[in-house]
């Protein structure tokens, strides 16, 4: 549904985004992680055909969008950051306004205004002026009118920025009941968000692609190594003695106790499950054990290993290239 290829994007002399490759199947939901200025906007624009690449092509919907950017903006609905609103418009003529522009026909303008409402939480608002609206009902409206042509590809710059926690959830049930039925992009800084609602995420640095997978696929990638959250009863002292007896584990952390509930957090080197060993060594100890839990790496962990390993891969780079030239 969509594919990039070499994608290039040069102001002057910055380069905000370099050769990205990715493509997107139909139906899916991609998340698009990044820092600030790594190049997610950039990526997101080109695609939405808001400008054009410097290299490179891309393709959505089967129409490439430098060759058939009319086409390719009929199938696109685009949510940028700063939503386009128009503070004079209520609601209802916003949206009217922006169906019209976006080819739905007279005959069909009723009903694709309702549903959108009652999608996006606006079924009641439709009178209001916009300029009157609290940040995240605008933020709503943004929503409604990327959604109000039923594109097939959404893209979806920052969706739920503004919004408070349940409107936060709201929305994210709406993202992910669009799965099937539309291509969704969409990038955020909130990292759990990104690994509840996506089927698979690209984490992009310095204008380049460090990682693209499922983020279970990119813990597991990534799993050197494990963590294990025990909770024990009883006089916790003498564990990490007793548990560096067993050749994986490289630490262990006495966390603060409740009363006689003492948290433990343990560092395992390697992929081997040793759970059964951690076991046997509190038994055998004396203590009783409450809990035992392997703790995999969060999708935030993942993505500030990737971005400051690149980092520092890039500043590496630049220490070698100066010595070589002697500067």
């Amino acid at each position: 549904m969509i594919r990039a290829e070499q994608l290039t994007k040069r102001y002057g002399s910055k380069t905000a985004i370099q050769d990205v490759n990715f493509e997107v199947q139909s139906g899916e939901i991609l998340g698009f992680l990044g820092p600030n200025g790594a190049g997610k906007t950039t990526t997101m624009r080109i695609l939405s055909g808001f400008f054009p690449a410097t290299e490179g092509r891309a393709v959505v919907a089967g129409f490439d969008v430098f060759e058939n950017p009319l086409e390719v903006k009929r199938r696109v609905g685009y949510l940028p950051e700063n939503p386009p609103l128009y503070p004079e418009m209520t609601v209802d003529s916003y949206l009217r306004f922006v169906a019209t522009i976006k080819g739905v026909g007279q005959g069909h303008l009723n009903s694709c205004l309702k549903k959108v409402k009652e999608r996006c939480g606006l079924a009641g608002e439709g009178n209001r002026l916009i300029k009157h609206l609290s940040k995240g009902y605008k933020q709503r409206v943004g929503l409604a009118q990327a959604l109000i042509h039923e594109p097939e590809v959404l893209i979806l710059d920052e969706p739920t920025i503004g919004l408070d926690p349940k409107q936060i959830v709201e929305v994210r049930e709406l993202i992910k009941g669009l799965a099937g039925n539309h291509t969704v992009i969409l990038s955020s800084h909130i990292l759990p968000e990104v690994s509840m609602t996506c089927d698979r995420v690209i984490i992009i640095n310095n204008g380049q692609i460090v990682a693209i997978d499922t983020p279970s696929n990119l813990t597991s990638q990534l799993g050197g190594s494990q963590r294990v959250d025990l909770e024990i009863v009883g006089n916790a002292e003498s564990l990490p003695t007793l548990l560096s007896e067993i050749p994986q584990v490289r630490n262990v952390s006495l966390g603060q106790p409740q009363e006689r509930h003492h948290p433990v957090l343990v560092e395992v080197d390697g992929t081997e499950d040793v759970r059964h060993l951690i076991a046997r060594k509190v038994i055998e100890s004396g203590l009783d054990l409450c809990r035992l839990n392997a703790q995999s790496m969060t999708l935030e962990e993942i993505f500030v290993e990737l971005t400051t390993e690149e980092e520092t891969v890039a500043e590496t780079v630049t220490e070698e290239t100066v010595n070589e030239e002697g500067v």
